[in-house]
């Protein structure tokens, strides 16, 4: 018994001294670990609403990008013939990750398809997604919102309940994600992208650039999604039943560092693009035209930002030379709806142009109106909080509210769409619905219902 007792002792003594040296890895030394796991999966138009690009991300490179989707299965398989794109974050550490996009091309209208991505090495969990038609004869459903954030993303649960219950046809983000995008290394981005995986691996989820994407020229916003036209995201337009979309950037005119040529490039783009779509043929087959851009043209804020002074760079052109200005080129071309964010609010205005309120009548305003209408819906959620109104509302102003919350749009048809408001802080009630009709779409020309303000 002594000695079994001793030899435990001894036994138990060494363990005591190796102890220190028994680790499966050194702690000074980093473990090699790669990661080929797909993320951060999202959707978007291609060319055509029959094609649908699926882009994700991944830590390591895979040397290729592959999906796999099918109506009955996963049974069709599409490998992309572009490498992955390589993109290092501006920050100190160089964060690296890889970029995939593979189009699926020629899908099935009105068809549901499963799908998931990734490569050899590994895949992407099964999402699934919903065409619709290329035709203009359909009624298309979007939820619409911009300024967005990691934290306190108010309207994220309902816009994750809405999309899997499938509530919309698409999704447009009116600019400024995660605040930032290229904080903490690019880790803030991809934790944002992570979060609208729920919505945006779903249904193609369609963006434009706001000021809180600047960071780098504008390189996370660039290398993150995948808007058609080739533009790097920054213009670009697509038709959705009978309405005609225009997204574009109105940073070109407030970050000139990066040059004047950007301005020129995308008002020729925007000009060449409306002309086509005031085409006859095309006008009547989709009578609505909708932008959307981040900044506004006009607000009633009281915080200092541009769209709160008379003269806003995007709606009047570059100071001092009235360049390049939107509002007359969107006026000239028939456009109805312009849409915005940037102002953590929702506000609705008349019909407006150049401060001259268009209505169709006085008691039908939104009724054939003389003039587009002006929608700002920047209050999805950040953490950066509400905006101020001024004390004294101008009157052209049709309702405002500082409650968090998103846009909806109903095209119903050439002739009807319906907006509402939805209040996160009154938990999914709508503040605000309006309908929107026109018996006949074009280029705007004066009349008697104008009042100027």
């Amino acid at each position: 018994m002594q000695r079994l007792q001793f030899a435990l002792l001894a036994s138990l003594l060494l363990l005591v001294l190796l102890l220190p040296g028994i680790r499966s890895t050194p702690i000074d030394q980093d473990v090699d670990i790669v990661h080929y796991q797909p993320e951060q999966v999202h959707l978007s138009f291609g060319e055509t609403v029959l094609d649908i690009v699926v882009t994700w991300n991944t830590r390591d490179n895979t040397n290729e990008s592959i999906c796999e989707f099918g109506i009955d299965g996963l049974h069709q398989r599409v490998k992309a013939t572009q490498m992955p794109t390589k993109f290092v974050d501006g920050g100190a550490k160089k964060a690296t990750q890889y970029i995939h996009r593979v189009t699926l091309s020629h899908l099935k209208p009105n068809s549901t398809y499963l799908y998931h991505c990734g490569s050899e090495l590994g895949w992407s969990a099964t999402y699934w997604f919903r065409t619709r038609f290329d035709h203009a004869d359909w009624s298309p459903s979007l939820a619409i919102y911009g300024d967005m954030g990691v934290v306190n993303a108010a309207s994220l649960p309902a816009l994750q309940r809405e999309t899997q219950s499938g509530q919309y046809d698409a999704i447009i983000h009116v600019g400024d994600f995660a605040y930032d995008m290229d904080w903490e290394n690019g880790e803030v981005g991809d934790e944002f992208m992570r979060q609208v995986e729920t919505i945006a691996a779903y249904l193609p989820y369609m963006v434009c650039v706001g000021n809180h994407e600047e960071k780098y020229n504008f390189s996370h916003y660039i290398n993150r999604f995948s808007m058609p036209g080739g533009s790097d995201n920054m213009f670009y337009s697509f038709d959705l039943g009978p309405v005609h979309f225009i997204g574009f950037s109105t940073e070109v005119y407030y970050f000139t560092k990066f040059g004047i040529k950007q301005i020129v490039m995308q008002y020729d783009w925007l000009e060449r693009d409306l002309i086509e779509a005031n085409k006859p043929e095309n006008r009547k087959k989709r009578p609505w035209i909708i932008t959307y851009g981040h900044r506004p043209m006009y607000c009633s804020n009281d915080n200092g930002d541009d769209c709160a002074n008379h003269e806003t760079i995007v709606r009047k052109g570059l100071p001092m030379l009235d360049f390049f200005g939107l509002e007359p080129l969107f006026y000239q071309y028939g456009v109805d709806i312009e849409l915005w964010a940037h102002e953590h609010c929702y506000e609705r205005m008349w019909p407006m142009y150049n401060y001259t309120v268009f209505n169709g009548s006085l008691a039908e305003p939104y009724v054939n109106p003389g003039a587009p209408i002006h929608i700002i819906s920047g209050a999805a959620g950040n953490h950066e909080g509400r905006e101020p109104f001024f004390k004294r509302m101008p009157p052209w102003s049709a309702f405002h509210s500082q409650d968090f919350g998103y846009l909806r749009l109903k095209a119903h048809n050439g002739t009807h769409l319906h907006f509402e408001q939805v209040s996160d802080d009154k938990k999914g009630e709508v503040i605000d619905s309006f309908w929107v009709v026109k018996d006949k779409h074009g280029p705007y020309q004066s009349d008697l219902n104008s009042k100027t303000l």
